[in-house]
């Protein structure tokens, strides 16, 4: 009976470290879609007012782990009985994060200028404060599905050659470890002015914490607005991934370039047409609107 229980224990003992190292494998072979990832999500979970930031970020972080909680078992049963529709998936994710990076630069390139008077801006702004939060959300959550889809997917496709076990817990393990560590770190990010404050008041204005505490709030404006442009940068970079590596067209195409350059390129270009198409629609759409009027 003992030996039947170590023996039982020993077997567990394996698994554990069979599960272990492909972790950790599968994580080293996300890190690159994980520090995306942080960039993307820092970006969408600031421009909030500051009692806001952690409600928003914690909404924003549920709806991650809900995300996973489908994506990876649904990941699972495809691979095994329908694998082909991983592939499509994730072209699908990748036009809607290319849409995503080419929409946030027409955006900044064609922005119109505004003439309302501050106290108009004042009161539109807490009109629309509730509905602001909550299409931000929506849309980090949507964000967060298509890249946790590649995240799942590129860590399953490192353990594809292990039992079914072990590919099981390694994707679950990749998945958690993604949830907790991107959105830690952005909680982080986010609160870097708040840790600052508490370290010039403790400190009296005075001293090395002092400095650090001005550091920080100092920094944090200058992070975002450099998260802005990464996080962009990063959704045109995994949308162009994604195409490169699941269309072969794309995959044989300028085999000379840097596979950075060719996989941005083809994102930034994708993301150009799609939301060029949609505002283009709009404009007309609103054209016609008023013609009939």
């Amino acid at each position: 009976m003992a030996s039947g229980i170590f023996a039982v224990l020993d077997d567990i003992a394996a698994l554990m470290d069979d599960v272990a190292l492909a972790t950790k494998v599968a994580t080293r072979k996300t890190a690159g879609i994980l520090g995306d990832d942080l960039a993307v999500n820092a970006e969408k979970a600031t421009g909030f007012l500051a009692e806001r930031e952690l409600p928003i970020l914690w909404s924003i972080t549920k709806g991650s782990l809900i995300n996973k909680l489908i994506i990876v078992p649904v990941a699972l049963l495809l691979n095994v009985f329908f694998p082909i529709a991983i592939t499509f998936i994730l072209v699908l994710g990748g036009c809607y994060l290319a849409y995503e990076g080419g929409h946030k630069i027409i955006e900044y390139f064609f922005k119109t200028a505004k003439t309302d008077t501050p106290a108009a801006v004042a009161s539109e702004q807490a009109d629309r404060a509730v509905d602001h939060e909550k299409a931000k959300i929506k849309s980090a959550i949507m964000t967060d599905f298509i890249l946790s889809v590649e995240i799942v997917i590129i860590s399953l496709g490192s353990v594809t050659d292990q039992q079914t076990m072990i590919q099981v817990v390694t994707v679950s393990a990749v998945a958690v470890i993604a949830t907790v560590g991107v959105y830690g770190l952005v909680a982080l990010i986010v609160r870097m002015d708040d840790a600052g404050y508490r370290l010039i008041k403790w400190s009296d204005n005075k001293g090395f914490f002092s400095i650090l505490g001005n550091g920080l709030v100092k920094a944090l404006p200058v992070i975002i607005r450099i998260l802005s442009v990464v996080g962009t940068l990063a959704l045109l970079l995994v949308a162009g991934g994604i195409f490169v590596h699941n269309l072969d067209f794309l995959h044989h195409l300028y085999p000379d370039l840097p596979a950075i350059v060719r996989e941005f390129g083809v994102g930034l270009v994708v993301g150009l047409v799609i939301a060029g198409s949609f505002a283009l629609f709009k404009t007309i759409r609103g054209s016609t609107k008023k013609v009939a009027l």
